[in-house]
């Protein structure tokens, strides 16, 4: 029945899309010459989104899609029309579009850049934070942690000076950078942009803290290629089990989100076996299409860790999928967050409608867990709040943020934040979300694209 309702959708969209291009004026003479077809597609998207966007009903009849410069425009003019009770401002920061043979390459973890990213520690303090392992990056040796001093011959590495860094990492195809590494010794290394395939596993590990076992685990991302995944999800967990792992910190500070189905193999590989058939999640659409779309979905336990305590590390730019697994963990499981800032707020998502040679993204879903708990907009809160250990890298005990789980797993207390310098500073912060802009946020639930 989904997948019909899909097919009656799409057809409609298309049927539109025909009519407009063929209609006569009524004088019955020579038909106008057709709009263009990116024209076409501008009403195509706002029908989809009338049809699909959570608060659908909030979209003026008077919004004119013709009006905006493309589709993309379109679903950020849309995220206007989201008033959601208790919020005074619109909750919809997400709705967007993206060309299909784009976001072919995100979604599968194809990726053509430097494989590095940064973010400030303090005001004129730029590290790496970090690097996918095969990507130019990565085989060049740079590392989390390191200092970022000189960029193209510029020596201003300051906050001010955000934009020119996020041209020079993100969208440059090469450049020339000075690092300085943690035993204080300098590199000139130059970057050129190559394609490779992200591994969004970072890092696993299992450390002794007192008289437990704790596995460790990096997860960058709820995208990519899942089939590799997947492989190595079984791995890990598999490790864990055989070295008696009691106790997991899943460190998703800077994950973005992607995938529901990822996520639920990752909360099913978590979850405690006593749990297993219990009620994960719960998957709502707007009142067009609950009838429809609405499912619940159950937990199938995977493997055979049976943790007694979950730990998160989280950052305001831990958002969407990696949301979703803590909230959906929270209700069957003793989960702890430890961070540097709340977690980002996005308990909603969408799925890839196809417009022409665009996806439109229009917010279509809320999820909640096994208690109705999902509203978190405006983020979740942390348990300890701590640094985000920028000067150390992947699995340092000393790291700030591990360090403090590793503290309260072996004595009860997480360390406390003025031991780790931790500043909040606004100005640092915002710096921080202009060079995390270029990465993904949001949960996506593919298989509402199978419509055969």
């Amino acid at each position: 029945m989904r997948s019909l309702k899909l097919k009656l959708l799409l057809a409609f969209v298309m049927g539109l899309t025909i009519l407009s291009a063929c209609k006569k004026n009524k004088g019955g003479d020579t038909p106008p010459p057709p709009p263009p077809a990116a024209d076409k597609f501008k009403d195509s998207a706002l029908l989809v989104t009338r049809e699909l966007y959570l608060w659908y009903n909030q979209i003026p009849s008077s919004f004119n899609a013709q009006s905006y410069t493309d589709l993309d425009k379109i679903m950020t003019a849309i995220r206007t029309y989201s008033k959601e009770p208790g919020f005074t401002n619109p909750v919809d920061r997400w709705s967007f579009a993206y060309k299909q043979k784009d976001w072919d390459n995100v979604s599968s973890g194809s990726a053509l850049d430097f494989g590095m990213s940064v973010f400030f520690r303090v005001e004129g303090d730029l590290r790496v934070k970090f690097v996918e392992k095969a990507s130019p990056a990565g085989l060049k040796g740079i590392r989390r942690g390191w200092r970022i001093t000189k960029i193209n011959g510029n020596t201003n590495i300051t906050t001010g000076n955000a934009a020119f860094i996020v041209n020079a990492i993100f969208e440059s195809p090469n450049a020339s950078i000075t690092f300085q590494k943690p035993d204080g010794s300098s590199v000139d290394i130059d970057l050129v942009a190559a394609a490779y395939q992200e591994n969004p596993i970072f890092l696993d590990s299992v450390y002794t803290a007192g008289t437990k076992k704790v596995g460790y685990m990096v997860f960058n991302s709820f995208l990519g290629d899942t089939t590799a995944i997947y492989n190595k999800f079984q791995q890990v967990f598999n490790k864990f089990t055989q070295q008696n792992v009691t106790d997991v910190i899943i460190d998703l500070r800077y994950n973005g989100g992607g995938y529901v189905s990822m996520q639920h193999k990752l909360a099913n590989y978590l979850i405690k076996p006593s749990a297993n058939g219990s009620l994960m999640m719960t998957q709502s659409f707007n009142d067009k299409y609950a009838q429809f779309f609405n499912e619940s979905t159950n937990f199938t336990k995977l493997g055979a860790l049976n943790p007694e305590h979950i730990y998160f590390i989280v950052s305001n730019n831990t958002a969407s999928a990696s949301e979703l697994l803590i909230n959906n963990l929270k209700p069957h499981m003793d989960v702890k967050l430890v961070g540097p800032s709340k977690t980002y707020g996005k308990p909603v998502g969408y799925f890839p409608y196809p417009v022409g040679d665009w996806y439109v993204f229009p917010v279509s879903f809320r999820s909640t867990n096994s208690t109705g708990q999902g509203n978190y907009f405006d983020g979740m809160a942390l348990d300890n709040t701590v640094a985000d250990g920028l000067d150390k890298d992947w699995g340092d005990i000393n790291e700030a943020s591990l360090a403090s789980v590793l503290k309260h797993i072996s004595t009860g207390s997480f360390r406390l934040r003025s031991t780790d310098t931790y500043q909040a500073n606004p100005v640092v912060d915002k710096s921080n979300e202009t060079l995390s802009a270029p990465e993904f946020k949001g949960t996506i639930d593919a298989r509402r694209l199978r419509t055969h």
